[in-house]
């Protein structure tokens, strides 16, 4: 599946990915390849990825590697899964 993750001020990362899991409001979820088309409020917490999405250039302070995922955390945000996409709108 393809990730996007944005934010206000640039594209933080994009490029396929094995799984996506966000920190929703009532709790962690996951998403994998041809998860369910859903749209989701996201909470505090930590955004991890898995796979071969590329880092923008500069922003790779923001992310580190736990665990063979790349985290991030978050404040907030939101989170649409349609046709295998993923984009992660983040504060």
């Amino acid at each position: 599946m393809y990730l996007e993750i944005v934010s206000p001020e640039a594209s933080l990362v994009s490029g396929h990915v094995e799984s996506v899991t966000v920190p929703g409001i009532e709790g962690e979820f996951q998403m994998l390849n041809n998860h369910a088309a859903i749209v989701s409020i996201l909470g505090k917490g930590p955004l991890k990825f898995k796979g071969n999405a590329t880092i923008a250039e500069g922003q790779e302070a923001n992310f580190t590697k736990e665990d063979g995922n790349w985290v991030m955390y978050i404040n907030s945000g939101t989170v649409e899964m349609k046709d295998n996409k993923v984009i992660v709108l983040v504060d």
